[in-house]
């Protein structure tokens, strides 16, 4: 379990420094002051005995997966944080690499210029190499910290570019074409995906309404039109 709960929080970026002990804490302590909490409510509302065994377990279980369940969707949000930023990224750092500048300055002009999680991965990545630890392991290391496919696919040309002596600058314009390609892809599904996210609130929100503005008046005249007839 303390493993999932630091892969976890690698994957969230370590927020606020946590670390795995701090989450576990958390999460007895939440399992434990939810279960008194629902406790003490069913007290107070004059519950049977069978809620009086019930309600705590339910609120252990919730005040339990709380903490993990939060976690789990700040490294969502941040992986997706870090694929909507990677387009914009790369073709400033094309850019950078066409107009002279070194791969490890582009990626130092990339890392001021563009803020969010994706930039304090960059940052971390060039620390690791100016501590002297090889580009191609820093690289690996970003990769297994962010878990994002398409940066995944980034390091893994970089590494074949560092290991074939392949132009980055051709690496990068391939990359950041195939990175454009794919978010318009991705804009695509989304846009089919809405006719069937609306249908839900068609069918059980907005029809029925119609149906009453429509119908309704002539509902009521008929039953006043019944009404007044004598059988």
């Amino acid at each position: 379990m303390r493993e999932r709960i630091a892969r976890k929080l690698v994957l969230a970026g370590s927020p606020s420094g946590m670390d795995a002990e701090k989450v576990a804490a958390f999460k007895i302590f939440g399992s434990l002051g939810a279960a008194l909490l629902c406790y003490g409510l069913v007290v107070m509302g004059g519950g049977n005995r069978l809620l009086l065994t019930a309600a705590p377990i339910f609120g252990a279980a919730v005040g339990y997966l709380i903490p993990g369940g939060g976690l789990g969707q700040k490294a969502i949000n941040r992986q997706e944080a870090i694929r909507k930023a990677m387009p914009d990224t790369m073709d400033l750092l094309t850019i950078a690499v066409e107009a002279g500048l070194g791969f490890d300055a582009a990626m130092a002009h990339v890392r001021r210029n563009v803020p969010g999680p994706l930039s304090d991965e960059i940052g971390r990545m060039l620390q690791e190499i100016q501590l002297g630890i090889p580009r191609v392991d820093a690289f690996r290391d970003l990769a297994a910290r962010t878990d994002v496919e398409e940066l995944r696919a980034f390091v893994l040309a970089m590494v074949q570019a560092d290991t074939f002596g392949i132009s980055i600058a051709k690496v990068l314009r391939a990359q950041s074409k195939e990175l454009r390609m794919k978010r318009r892809q991705r804009a695509e599904e989304k846009a089919q995906k809405i006719p069937v996210k609306l249908l839900f609130p068609l069918i059980f929100c907005i029809l029925p309404s119609m149906f009453i503005v429509l119908l309704g008046p002539g509902i009521i005249r008929l039953v006043r039109t019944f009404s007044g007839l004598n059988f």
